[in-house]
């Protein structure tokens, strides 16, 4: 039996794939030649001339405006090669693509927008602001005489203590003024009162001034100022737990000097009363130093007041009905009337017009050489 034998075969590379064709062994017609199989990658559509001009024309065009935007930029990256047939499918893909690249391409060509625009807006909302501010009242000045040298006290300070009973008055030029004028006479009168108690130490005026401004919070008062300077001396400072000297200007007629300690604290308290209970020596020392006659001079005598004032270190509101809850105290106690107290302390008051004197310092450091034994009890 015949045999036909190939008379042709084909063999074609396509990459990494062979493909070989042989003809039909059942058929005695001429063998036709075989057709290689394209890989592609997407099926593609048609192709005619004018859509190949078209992207030509297209691209020419991309580059060109690339170069002429993107300055250096665009010279330096390589264009993106577009796919035709995404072309054809999407009809929006040249203006989008065209318009990602152009505002890709606006790096150092376009410079930055400059703050004008913002600046004009804050200048109009600033005119705005200053339409809209309405002037309540006037603003007093400070005066400009009745100044003191260092170490007084002015008229005008006390004016300013006056009308600062008035919530509404807190002229801030009067009231610098006359604030720094008594940190003068604070730092002028430390060195007389170190002079006439040598432990007290020498601490600048900002840490022995008492601040102005009242704690409201707890206080059915409101009213946001004390009506007075004042500043306190000790050998602990202004918040030590010694016992010292406290000096305020007030008005009108109500400045003072005071000295010892006032409600002190509970343990303060029981070692004060335990000393005048158990020790016989202080115990005579603070009854010699309030009956002293210079000590009498300026806080009265070492008795009640008849009308419940206070008078040397009794009186007042700081002092018990009864007798202290101490075991071996009762109301018939021989010292019943210094256990009863509650606050061990004394004060001199002083006339606006001994405030205003030249010797109003030196008279203070006076009072205070003979106050210096009480406070160092």
């Amino acid at each position: 039996m015949p045999v036909s034998t190939p008379t042709r075969s084909s063999t074609r590379t396509l990459g990494k794939s062979s493909v070989s064709s042989t003809p039909d062994k059942n058929k005695n017609s001429t063998p036709k030649k075989s057709t290689p199989k394209k890989v592609t990658k997407r099926k593609t559509s048609p192709r005619s001339d004018e859509d190949d001009e078209d992207d030509k024309t297209y691209e020419a065009s991309l580059e060109e405006e690339l170069d002429n935007e993107g300055g250096n930029e665009g010279q330096d990256e390589s264009v993106e090669e577009i796919d035709s047939d995404n072309l054809d499918d999407d009809e929006d893909f040249r203006e989008g693509k065209k318009r990602k690249r152009v505002v890709a391409g606006r790096g150092r060509g376009t410079p930055k927008s400059t703050p004008k625009k913002k600046r004009k807006v804050e200048d109009q909302e600033d005119d705005d602001d200053d339409e809209n501010v309405m002037i309540v009242g006037r603003v007093v000045q400070a005066p400009t005489t009745g100044k003191v040298p260092p170490g007084q006290i002015s008229k005008n300070t006390l004016g300013f203590l006056e009308n600062l009973k008035d919530p509404k008055c807190n002229d801030q030029p009067v009231y610098r003024q006359a604030e720094q004028e008594f940190k003068d006479f604070i730092t002028e009168f430390t060195d007389s009162l170190i002079a006439a108690d040598p432990q007290l130490p020498a601490l600048p005026p900002k840490d022995v001034i008492h601040r102005i401004y009242r704690d409201v919070r707890f206080s059915n008062d409101k009213t946001p100022y004390k009506t007075g300077f004042s500043a306190s001396f000790s050998r602990s400072g202004r918040k030590g737990i010694f016992a010292g000297c406290t000096s305020s200007i007030l008005k009108p007629g109500g400045s003072l000097l005071a000295a010892g300690t006032w409600c002190p604290a509970k343990n303060e308290l029981s070692c004060i009363r335990h000393n005048i209970l158990h020790s016989r020596t202080l115990r005579e020392r603070l009854r010699s130093t309030i009956s002293a006659p210079s000590f009498i001079q300026y806080f009265g005598p070492p008795t009640k007041h008849p009308k419940g004032e206070r008078q040397s270190i009794f009186g007042a509101e700081d002092e018990l009905k009864n007798a202290p809850k101490i075991e071996g105290v009762t109301k018939d106690h021989k010292d019943i009337d210094l256990l009863k107290l509650r606050s061990l302390a004394v004060s001199c008051r002083f006339t606006d017009s001994e405030v205003l004197a030249r010797s109003f310092k030196d008279d203070i450091c006076k009072i205070v050489t003979i106050l210096r034994p009480f406070v160092h009890w």
